[in-house]
This record gives C-alpha cells, structure tokens and sequence, in this order.
C-alpha cells in the first residue's frame, strides 16, 4: 500500500458484469464529494482494432484478460500518481474500437479504478490502497447486463443472452471469481449495501488523514 502523503489513494473496485461496481463507486463519491476525486473505468482501456477487419472485431471476448490494454491503463495511472494529466481513451462499442476522441484527465486525490477484471492484473492490485469485489448473484448481473447492453449499447436480446452463456459466464468463473482472495472488501449487493460502504469509507478517511499528519511532519 501506498504511504507517500503527497500520492493520491487508489481504490480499486471488481466484480462481474452487472454486479454493481457503478453503483459503488457512485457511492463512494457521494461519500467523498467533499474531496477531489475521479473514476478510470477499465472498460475504457479496452484493446485498440482500428487495424482489424470490423469481422475481426466483432469476435472479441470483452470479458477475457487480452481484451484490455493493462499496459497503458497501468501508465495512465503512473503519471496521475506522479501529479500528471492523461487522455483517457473512448471506446466506441459499435465500431469494436477506440474513438478518435479521448477525454482530458487531471490528477486528483483520490482514484477509483473500476472493471471486472482489475484484480486479475497483479501489478494494478500492487498500485492499490483499498481493494472492493462487488459481489451479486448471478441472476441480478445477467439483467443488469441485458438492459445495459440492449439501451445503451444498441444490442438485441438474443445476442446478449447467446454471449452471456457463451462467454460471459464462463470467462466469469474462470477469471472473475477467483480474484475475490485479493479484496480487503468484499461487498455483497452492491451500492444497496450501504454498511459496507460506510465501513470501506471509514478506512479512506484513515488513509487521508494519515497522509495529511505525514504532510504536516515533513
């Protein structure tokens, strides 16, 4: 864990497809709107394939490790560590590519990393402070994920459940579940659970104010 005082804290927040890692973070948010804080949504940082064929693309398990570009996601939270901005990539989810356009991201106090899979990469799990796994039956994820993908991603009903069997459940349990062992939290329910949100926000409030009393000696 980092205990330099002038380093921002890094949360990280896992859990599978629809479990209600956005919901969390909002949470926390609001928990620490006081602060300066900004999310770095792994689903952001998936692979650029400008260079392949849209064929190509469309064959891509998003819920597979390979599918994301850790490396870059990894020096983007570097140079924020090291008070430095960065340009968020944007992933267009109709064209299976990055968007031409990128978002402007200025350091700030705390950082939330969110995705499925940011527990599986040990060297983000190294660069955290607090580590969260939402954890949701998989009855609730499949529907989350289902009205998600038909509003906001275009797809239909059937493509959604032929890939949730296919390879969301199977990737799931290959590679999701098990990164459980390495959260300091686990939080069932999601933002409903508002024990476990307070209690993860305690221990935030101790990490700042430890930092601020090493500032205060330096």
């Amino acid at each position: 864990m980092n205990e330099n005082s002038d380093k921002p804290i890094i949360i990280g927040v896992a859990g599978g497809s629809g479990s209600g890692k956005t919901s969390v973070t909002r949470a926390i948010c609001e928990q620490f709107s006081n602060k300066s804080i900004l999310v770095m949504e792994q689903d952001f940082y998936y692979k650029d394939q400008s260079d392949l064929p849209f064929e190509e693309r469309l064959k891509t398990n998003y819920d597979h490790p390979f599918a994301f570009d850790n490396d870059l996601l990894i020096e983007h939270l570097k140079k924020l560590v090291n008070h430095q901005a960065i340009e968020k990539p944007i992933y267009d989810y109709k064209r299976h590519t990055r968007a031409d356009k990128t978002i402007h991201v200025e350091p700030k106090e705390v950082i939330i990393v969110e995705g499925i899979l940011i527990l599986e990469d040990l060297r983000l799990v190294e660069m955290m402070d607090i580590k969260v796994f939402v954890d949701t039956d998989a009855d609730l994820r499949i529907i989350r994920r289902l009205l998600r993908d038909i509003n906001e991603r275009g797809r239909t009903i059937d493509s959604v459940i032929d890939q949730y069997l296919n390879v969301v459940r199977p990737m799931h349990l290959q590679f999701i579940e098990s990164t459980k062992r390495y959260a300091d939290i686990i939080i069932p329910e999601g933002g409903e659970n508002r024990v476990a949100i307070d209690i993860m926000a305690t221990k935030v409030e101790k990490i700042l104010s430890r930092k601020k009393r090493n500032d205060h000696l330096l």
